[in-house]
């Protein structure tokens, strides 16, 4: 029996996770004996999942893409983050309990206090509805921006988010309201022919363009915002920071973050 430690990030995709260089990089920097991997899941095997946590034949976590709402059934209980978003990105036992939390939040607020953007009193525009963007807006409402709305191709979607925050502003995909930062939080990035198809031309200048997806690390809408000359941004920092906190809660340990962490993830 190998006493070494497991760890796994799940979702499906999977392939595009950077979670496990990250992690065994932190492992080997902090001279921990673990490995981390990643599997691939459908939503029938998320309950063995859970199973191997309880039983500590894994000793922690991470759920990407689609899975981030879906494990919740499973979970023995909710940290108050994960509640308030209906959100899991990372297990783990607490007093023999498979509990979840939601360290996205703190990821995005971290790596925007890294950008030095001033968000305060800002018009946020938020394309997507899924996985994270919850996280997002939670996190976004604790940084005092003055209005989110959020555009879905499924209107439904989006309108869903309004049982979790009353005051969402919701428009139709392809409508492009007034806004200061705007922020792709759909997939539609992660193959370098996605394209979102929408105009920000009649926008002004002077935005900040967020894109949560960190590989690619330039995606089409980035590029295009780039040639415009808005200030842009992609998901890594949010990536690692989101990591560093599950790496925390795992071992005890804040790791190092600096430019060779931000390199680990050039492919």
């Amino acid at each position: 029996m190998n006493s070494m430690n497991k760890y796994l990030v799940i979702g499906n995709p999977i392939n595009h996770s950077l979670s496990p260089k990250l992690h065994n990089y932190w492992f080997r920097k902090n001279n921990i004996n673990a490995f981390y991997d990643k599997e691939k899941l459908d939503v029938k095997d998320l309950k063995t999942l859970v199973a191997r946590i309880r039983d500590k034949e894994i000793k922690g976590a991470n759920v990407t893409i689609p899975f981030k709402k879906d494990i919740i059934p499973y979970l023995d209980q909710l940290t108050d983050e994960a509640k308030r978003t209906q959100s899991v990105n990372t297990i783990y036992l607490n007093h023999n309990k498979v509990t979840g939390h939601n360290t996205d939040i703190d990821g995005f607020k971290s790596a925007i206090r890294d950008t030095q953007y001033d968000i305060n009193g800002k018009k946020i525009l938020i394309l997507g509805a899924g996985g994270v963007v919850p996280s997002l807006i939670f996190a976004l409402y604790k940084l005092n921006v003055s209005v989110i709305t959020v555009s879905n191709r499924t209107k439904r979607k989006a309108e869903k988010l309004r049982e979790l925050f009353d005051n969402l502003k919701i428009v139709d995909w392809g409508e492009v309201p007034e806004f200061d930062m705007i922020i792709n939080a759909t997939s539609l990035g992660l193959s370098s022919k996605d394209d979102l198809n929408l105009d920000f031309s009649k926008g002004g200048n002077n935005k900040f363009f967020y894109d949560i997806i960190y590989n690619p690390k330039q995606t089409n809408f980035l590029e295009k915002a780039k040639m415009m000359g808005h200030k842009i941004e992609n998901g890594r920092k949010m990536f690692i920071y989101q990591a560093a906190a599950a790496f925390n809660i795992w071992h005890g340990i804040n790791p190092i973050i600096n430019d060779e962490t931000v390199k680990l993830l050039d492919q």
